[in-house]
């Protein structure tokens, strides 16, 4: 019951509290009524004064718009006028300057005519019967040009040589034994130029021939190093005589790609395969290979062996290997040991004596 009371209490102040927050709240709003009902006047007035300024701001836009068209239209005919008064400046120009010429060449022309004049009271002629005299064709430029044509001839000529028929004779023989030079040399020359078309010829042919018999070769013995896929040669150039040639190699599961493009032991495998081709178009006594089956795994070292076996009947291998594989392939083994610290021996094994000695 005094808990209760308690909070009866508590209750009862609470709601006092309340009542008098409630009358605070309606007092406040009464005078916001009062504030709102007087404000509806001051509101009407302002948007009245608004209204008529937007008006009066349209109306000044609107004058604003057409001044700027009289003023483009303005600026455009100053610009067309600006435009016929340099056109004007320039053609008066150019006419000043023919004037100028004209008025030089009137000069000009003046003085060669007093020039003329005195030349001729200085020899005793008369202009009239002068030109009376000249051919309707004739012209001061094409005299003058006769007249100059002649003094470079008279030039020319200098002196009277009296030993001229001699010389004559002398260079005459002269020419005649160039000439007979010059024709070695064009028959030589020619002669060169066939040697050269014909070894062109058969090196083209030579070339071609060649490349074909390496090429089948290539594409015989690339699939037995792989076990499968393809190699063939191509030119880079179509003429035969400066073109190069590159590899195309496509080993097993792998698209066909430059042979930069392939892997070191696929490099080895695919050089080998063009070295081999050599060897078939033209075999040498003995071929020497330095540890080419380093970066080769077991598999291709087995096929690589399997080959040089085969070839082995008509061409002597030398090789340099640490390939146990590869040693098991040969007749001979030659060795560097070293037992002694900077004391280097040489092991020679000869493998079929060896095994006959095992075997007993």
């Amino acid at each position: 019951m005094e808990s209760t009371k308690s909070s009866r209490d508590a209750t009862a102040q609470n709601l006092e509290r309340m009542e008098a927050r409630l009358q605070q709240l309606e007092q406040r709003r009464s005078d916001l009524q009062e504030s709102l009902d007087g404000s509806d006047e001051p509101i009407r007035e302002l948007e009245a004064t608004l209204n008529s300024r937007l008006e009066q701001r349209v109306a000044i836009e609107n004058e604003m718009g057409e001044a700027r068209k009289q003023v483009e239209e303005i600026e455009q005919r100053m610009r067309s006028l600006e435009q016929a008064r340099a056109d004007a400046e320039r053609r008066a120009g150019e006419i000043r300057e023919t004037l100028q010429q004209h008025r030089m060449q009137a000069q000009e022309i003046r003085v060669r005519r007093e020039t003329l004049e005195e030349q001729l009271a200085e020899g005793g002629h008369e202009a009239g019967p002068l030109l009376e005299g000249l051919p309707e064709d004739a012209g001061a430029e094409a005299w003058s040009e006769h007249v100059a044509q002649l003094t470079r001839r008279i030039e020319r000529l200098g002196p009277v040589n009296l030993a001229a028929i001699d010389e004559y004779d002398e260079q005459v023989q002269r020419k005649e034994y160039l000439d007979n030079q010059h024709a070695d040399v064009t028959q030589a020359l020619e002669t060169l130029e066939n040697a050269i078309a014909r070894i062109d010829r058969e090196t083209r042919s030579r070339f071609k021939a060649t490349f074909e018999a390496v090429n089948q070769k290539l594409q015989a013995l690339f699939p037995r190093l792989f076990g499968g896929g393809q190699a063939h040669l191509e030119m880079t150039g179509d003429d035969l005589l400066s073109t190069g040639v590159s590899i195309m190699a496509r080993p097993p599961g792998k698209r066909v790609a430059n042979i930069h493009l392939l892997s070191g032991g696929e490099k080895a495998l695919t050089a080998v395969a063009l070295v081999f081709a050599f060897f078939e178009l033209n075999p040498a006594p003995f071929c020497m290979l330095d540890e080419v089956d380093a970066p080769l795994d077991d598999a291709n070292v087995g096929r690589y062996c399997e080959l040089v076996r085969e070839m082995s009947e008509r061409v002597q291998f030398i090789f340099i290997t640490h390939n146990k594989q590869t040693m098991e392939l040969t007749y001979q083994l030659h060795g560097v040991t070293m037992r002694e610290a900077g004391v280097s021996r040489m092991v020679a094994v000869d493998v079929d004596e060896a095994t006959e000695l095992a075997e007993a």
